[in-house]
């Protein structure tokens, strides 16, 4: 039988594309255990509006900086900490040219159209690249419609679908189950709906939730006659 992972993330979270190349590694690694891994929407700030905020104004009101002194900012040791995690895992943060703190609710909605043509990884991968490496607007309908082109998706469907909000309601009403679930900060796995467990885990961690989760279930039955 098969263990479903649902990773809750969100688009701008440095620690979710941590989360995914692990979670990644981790299914790799544990080849007797069947899993489907499927993502679901988390925004860490709803609030910011449609066409995004200034990225260091932004960083500047939450943590206390963005990382230029460092001794007065707390974003500094964190951003130093994740290019360094980023390295281990071959993830190119590069912080210092991220300019906008965009809303993320229509990069979701493209993760779940690539994810109903089984491409969810690809636009994960291609998201939070986009946003960490290349330093792109994902709150762009056009930025979003040439990401969703670059994984195989048709360009030209995608810009009809985020401009006239196809399944935004859908994406709220995801983001709301799991919110009612519990679930206050991301990355968060959440293993047949039964186990869980969040932030950033280690490889060996995930495959501990990946054989939990598979232990937990009941064997399948051969069919008689």
């Amino acid at each position: 039988m098969t263990v479903v992972i649902e990773m809750v993330s969100d688009l701008v979270c440095p620690w979710c594309w941590l989360g995914l190349r692990r979670v990644k590694s981790a299914i790799a690694a544990t080849p007797d255990v069947d899993v489907k891994l499927l993502f679901r929407p988390f925004e860490l700030d709803p609030t910011i509006p449609a066409d995004g905020v200034d990225y260091k104004d932004y960083m500047r009101a939450k943590l206390g900086g963005t990382g230029e002194d460092p001794q007065t900012s707390r974003f500094r040791a964190m951003r130093d900490a994740l290019e360094q995690y980023g390295e281990d895992e071959d993830i190119p943060f590069a912080f210092g040219g991220i300019t906008i703190r965009p809303n993320t609710v229509d990069a979701h909605r493209l993760v779940r159209w690539a994810q109903g043509q089984d491409k969810g990884v690809e636009a994960k991968e291609a998201l939070f690249h986009a946003y960490f490496a290349d330093h792109r607007d994902i709150g762009d309908h056009g930025e979003l419609t040439d990401i969703a082109s670059s994984i195989g998706l048709d360009g030209a469907v995608v810009k009809d679908l985020l401009e006239c909000g196809a399944d935004m309601d859908a994406v709220k009403q995801e983001e709301a189950v799991f919110q009612q679930m519990g679930i206050r900060g991301v990355p968060t796995y959440v293993a047949n709906r039964a186990l869980a467990i969040q932030g950033a885990e280690s490889v060996e961690n995930l495959q501990g939730l990946l054989r939990q989760a598979a232990a937990q279930m009941p064997e399948e039955r051969p069919l008689s006659g």
